[in-house]
């Protein structure tokens, strides 16, 4: 037996729509917000990873080189996970319109 449609009601397709509007809005802004910090935080990642790798071109004594590789492969863990964020860069809207 085929369950019988009921057709949708405009007020509500009126708001169903103006409701994925708003998250549009809200994720592109959230993509946005994304956007920034990547910026902010890869500027001075940038100057610490460089810093650390001329620091182990230097002759360093045991632990002072560990620290030094300490340091880099934390900063290489970090811009790593910066650029995970790439992913979550891209607004809905714009993914939702590559689809149609």
């Amino acid at each position: 037996m085929a369950e019988e449609q009921t057709p949708v009601d405009a007020n509500e397709l009126i708001r169903l729509r103006a409701l994925v509007a708003d998250y549009e809005t809200k994720m592109t802004d959230a993509a946005a917000l994304v956007a920034r910090v990547r910026h902010e935080i890869n500027n001075p990642l940038a100057g610490l990873l460089g810093q650390a790798q001329l620091l182990l071109r230097e002759e360093l004594s045991g632990k002072t080189r560990e620290r030094a590789e300490t340091i880099e492969k934390l900063a290489i863990r970090i811009k790593e996970i910066v650029g995970e964020l790439r992913q979550v860069q891209t607004p809905v809207a714009a993914v939702n319109r590559a689809e149609e």
